[in-house]
């Protein structure tokens, strides 16, 4: 009897006697669940665009994995658990970061910065020198002039450049000791540096705030000695076994320290960034729910106009739930269509768009990026088809369940 339901409903969608209300309501139906697929499609694809875009943007300036204390800021790297992690294999290089914040001056402007004191490998363990826009990366120099590397947006908002000649000075509290009251300029330490390099990672976090200088010279600004550090950047040999190699790395290190990947690292854009990702999920849903509302109409005209139909199947033995089961399967037979068409209409256009780029984001130098990014993942695909065919199926089953089988 299944077969005969699913064909019966077959031949009140696609029936080719007449066109009437009932069809064109139907085909309206199924567009609009096509079109919303599609846009959800393209929706879920260009925010993963985006995110691979700044995921890429953060992995030029973040390490692969970044060991950190657990509780506390500093940690020390003769520690026994240290020790055997510069020793682990799958190791390729492994550089020393102290930060810290300082105030910075350059004639009269001044602002708080961020320091990142590195040593010499800090480049192999990140993409650094891809990312210099004026200058070269160097933090301290043959002849021991110290040297610093500093984000586009904090130089111009120091005025600054890659070839100025003028020193750049760097204020720090006293870590240890008394403060005086009476001279509190005498509670501060103060180091000088020179701008060799200016780099962009278009992310305000680093560009506005993050220089780059050599690792003693934080460390005589706070007081550090040689082995205290803030955190280890760790470059593996094989990338592909990140996931495998963090796990091991953790295991080796104990409960005292946090291995982070660069998901981890950004942790809270990630997080803001999967909470946009579901909100936008769950308003495309709330229009596909509305969207629906047209299959429970077209249905229910569907029922009405089919009355004598289903006089005649009751009387030739039908049960009332095979007779429901015909317009369920019709109302879903809808959603399916609608499914279909708008799978394929998104992917097409995320496709297109993906190798061909033709909707700009806008023209000059303002825009990191030409045309919107679209990345097509078939996990979304997936998702888009079960949300459109689960609430297909809902909508064609409440006015199934309504229809009264009379004899």
């Amino acid at each position: 009897m299944a077969k005969l339901e699913l064909h019966i409903a077959w031949r009140y969608l696609f029936s080719r006697k007449r066109v009437n209300a009932i069809n064109i309501v139907s085909g309206v139906s199924a567009a609009a669940v096509a079109v919303v697929a599609a846009a959800m499609i393209c929706v879920l694809s260009v925010m993963n665009g985006f995110g691979s875009v700044i995921e890429h943007m953060f992995s030029q300036f973040d390490p692969q994995l970044q060991v950190v204390a657990a509780s506390g800021k500093t940690f020390r790297t003769d520690a026994k658990e240290i020790q055997q992690l510069r020793s682990y294999s799958e190791i390729d290089c492994l550089a020393e970061v102290v930060e810290n914040t300082a105030m910075v001056r350059y004639n009269d402007k001044q602002t708080p910065a961020q320091l990142m004191g590195v040593d010499s490998v800090f480049a192999r363990a990140t993409h650094i020198d891809s990312i210099i826009t004026d200058g070269v990366f160097c933090v301290q120099d043959e002849g021991g002039f110290e040297r610093t590397v500093m984000g586009r947006g904090l130089a111009s908002t120091m005025g600054v450049g890659a070839h100025f000649v003028e020193p750049l000075y760097i204020f720090a509290p006293k870590r240890i000791g008394r403060i005086n009251m009476m001279r509190p300029d005498k509670s501060l330490r103060r180091e000088h540096t020179y701008i060799s390099g200016i780099f962009a990672v278009n992310q305000i976090q680093y560009d506005d705030h993050v220089m780059l200088v050599s690792l003693p010279l934080v460390r005589r600004l706070y007081d550090y000695d040689s082995l205290t550090v803030t955190s280890l950047n760790l470059s593996l040999k094989t990338p592909l076994a990140i996931d495998r190699t963090q796990r091991e790395i953790q295991q080796l290190l104990g409960s005292d320290y946090r291995v982070l990947n660069r998901y981890e690292q950004q942790e809270d854009f990630f997080r803001m960034f999967g909470v946009e990702k579901l909100l936008t999920i769950l308003l495309m849903v709330f229009i596909l729910i509305v969207a629906s509302f047209n299959i429970i109409s077209s249905l229910t005209m569907l029922i009405i106009d089919k009355t004598e139909d289903i006089r005649i199947l009751s009387n030739l033995g039908a049960t009332p739930g095979q007779i429901r089961r015909i317009f369920l399967v019709e109302g879903w037979l809808i959603s399916i269509l609608g499914a279909l068409v708008g799978v394929v209409l998104g992917v097409t256009l995320c496709l297109l768009q993906q190798h061909f780029g033709f909707i700009k984001l806008g023209s000059g130098d303002d825009y990191i990026l030409s045309a919107y990014p679209v990345l097509l993942q078939w996990g979304d695909v997936l998702l888009v088809m079960a949300v459109v065919l689960l609430l297909g199926f809902v909508a064609a089953w409440y006015p199934s369940y309504k229809l009264k089988v009379e004899r």
